[in-house]
């Protein structure tokens, strides 16, 4: 059997059986409409329905059969329908015809069958699919092709003989880089096909611990939990050995050479001993799962169904069953923090216990500074995953360590360490000075935002009857004077519970004192940057009966930048060095607070 797309021109455009095709603008379609992108559709033949499911890509609407579809969304093309490309424009008829006997299959293990992904309906929302048997793989799912060129000038019998000697000289290159690529793929899919049978054969006689009495998901199915999207592919089985990866970077890498994706299908898999390394770990028994941040799907910089096909996608390649989570924003379940892991074991292992002992994780983020290693100059953009590894306790490597052998690279850990701050640590320098006073005074804070100023003043000045002045929650610094003048008229202590990172912010209440004729004095929060970002992070993950607006990183920066040190000649009386001490209400917000919240 085949199917084709055919244009009213005579473009035909095949379709292989479970295929991701991407279509749009470009010589392959014959199609120059600058409304239609170049990545316009996916399109997915399924042999056995005598279907294609599209899938919308571009920005501009594109139909079947009249029913438009938007970006992100599916539906189903029967046989003998037409798929406009844009705008009720470009048209392409859908025709199946009998050309063998051999039986049809849906998409591969890890895709969508056709009938369901018509579920999505006009929101492209897929609740539950189903895996089909794995057809044949085309080498072009395996490795890239070169890409298409545009149709040239006419040429002149001399640029033509010259032309063809070229083209000629390219086919013999091409013939023979193919014939190379479908030998390693020959070997890559040999391993990987006895790795599976020893697999099965193995667990029929002799189950192991891991896998015992734990039956396999019998299909495909997408899951969303506030901001984490989780996939289960057909064939994932709760193990308690579980080995995970990061995807773009270690599994994945671009096509076009370019560090972020140009289009939905610009990747391909990043070394070929990946996928029989991966079958390898599956016949050992281990759950092979993958954890990713795509912080781009909470910007709106990325469609989470364009992302879901490209998930979809990679594993119809790999051809394994394979268990992804996706974190879509910030909070607990962005790596390197352990909301993905802690749900994986409390949620998403069939009620297996993790042995993290014999659990694993691989990620490309791992801290290595620049010229790591011979024709790799760049730094890692963060050390995330290694510190991913690092909060959940698990043996880390990075890809060219567990995929190529190499030797372990340097690397760098951030310079704040959450685990290391002393919960029994002195709260205060010089230690003989006194935190209140039983006389008049104004107590002027310095410190970065998310310091502990006020955690600090609610716990161990407030109670002393100080009144409370933050711009917070007076508006601005006029406001605040005013508040100040008034308690001090009323016979009471001030604290002043703002940023104050200059002289010129400093000397308002300084001049207040003066006037009412009592001292000031400032206490400077000595927490860093980097602790002032990860309380940030912290407060924004942890349930608190406080709210705290997230400060954003331009107010950190704006604050280091305008610091000025104070001292006692700006009319202090004291200053006190107050340090960040910290303080939990249960043993989770403390095992929460010591994980590492950035990479």
């Amino acid at each position: 059997m085949s199917c084709t797309l055919v244009s009213p021109s005579g473009v035909r455009v095949p379709l292989e059986d479970g295929r991701a095709v991407i279509l749009g603008r470009g010589p392959d379609t014959g199609v120059v409409d600058k409304r239609c992108s170049r990545h316009q559709v996916k399109v997915v033949a399924c042999y056995a329905d005598q279907g294609v499911v599209v899938t919308q890509l571009g920005p501009n609407p594109s139909s079947l059969d009249g029913e438009t579809l938007s970006r992100g969304q599916s539906g189903k093309l029967a046989s003998g329908g037409t798929l406009y490309l844009v705008n009720q424009s470009h048209p392409f008829k859908l025709s199946y015809s009998a050309s063998s006997n051999r039986a049809a299959a849906c998409p591969a293990q890890g895709g969508l069958k056709a009938t369901d992904k018509a579920k999505g309906g006009r929101n492209g929302e897929v609740k539950d699919t189903q895996s089909s048997p794995t057809p044949k793989r085309s080498i072009k799912d395996f490795f890239s092709t070169s890409p298409m060129r545009p149709p040239k000038r006419r040429l002149s019998p001399k640029e033509a003989q010259s032309e063809a000697k070229r083209k000629k000289n390219n086919e013999e290159e091409e013939e023979e880089e193919e014939r190379a690529n479908e030998e390693k793929l020959k070997r890559l899919q040999e391993f990987a096909e006895k790795s599976m049978a020893e697999e099965s054969s193995s667990s029929s006689s002799q189950p192991t611990a891991s896998s015992s009495g734990v039956k396999a998901c019998p299909k495909s199915s997408w899951q969303q939990v506030g901001n984490l999207l989780l996939y289960t592919a057909a064939g994932v089985k709760g193990s308690d050995k579980v080995a995970g990866f990061d995807i773009d970077g270690c599994i994945i890498t671009t096509k076009s050479g370019k560090v972020f994706p140009t289009a939905p299908d610009d990747w391909r898999i990043l070394y070929p001993e990946i996928q029989p390394r991966l079958a390898s770990l599956l016949k050992k028994g281990y759950k092979v799962v993958f954890f990713t941040n795509q912080m781009g799907i909470a910007k709106g910089k990325l469609r989470p169904e364009v992302f879901k096909s490209k998930v979809e996608d990679i594993l119809s390649t790999l051809r394994l069953p394979v268990q992804v989570f996706v974190a879509t924003g910030p909070g607990i379940y962005r790596k390197p923090v352990m909301g993905m892991w802690n749900h994986l074991c409390e949620k998403a292992n069939d009620g297996v216990t993790v042995d993290k002992t014999q659990s694993l994780y691989v990620g490309d983020a791992a801290g290595r500074p620049e010229n790591w290693a011979p024709g790799k100059k760049k730094k890692d953009f963060s050390c995330s995953d290694r510190l991913f590894a690092l909060n959940l306790g698990l043996q880390f490597h990075t890809p060219e360590e567990y995929f190529l052998g190499w030797k372990s690279a340097p690397y760098k850990l951030p310079d704040f360490d959450p685990r290391k701050l002393d919960s029994s640590a002195r709260l205060y320098d010089p230690p003989s000075a006194s935190l209140t006073s039983n006389k008049t005074e104004v107590v002027v804070a310095v410190g970065f935002p998310a310091s502990g100023k006020s955690s600090f003043f609610q716990s161990h000045v407030v109670p002393k009857g100080y009144r409370y002045v933050n711009r917070d929650t007076l508006g601005s610094w006029q406001n605040c004077v005013k508040a100040c003048e008034r308690a001090l008229q009323e016979g009471h202590s001030v604290a002043v519970d703002n940023t104050n990172p200059d002289k010129e912010s400093r000397k308002r209440y300084v001049d207040v004192a003066k006037a009412a004729g009592v001292p000031c004095r400032c206490f400077q929060f000595s927490a860093s940057l980097e602790q002032a970002k990860h309380n940030n992070r912290f407060r924004e993950m942890a349930p608190s009966d406080t709210k705290h607006a997230k400060v954003n990183d331009m107010v950190f920066h704006s604050y280091k930048k305008h610091f000025e040190a104070p001292d006692v000649s700006e009319g202090f009386a004291e200053i006190l060095q107050i340090h960040f001490v910290p303080s939990f209400k249960d043993s989770a917000s403390e095992a929460l607070f010591r994980q590492f919240s950035e990479g």
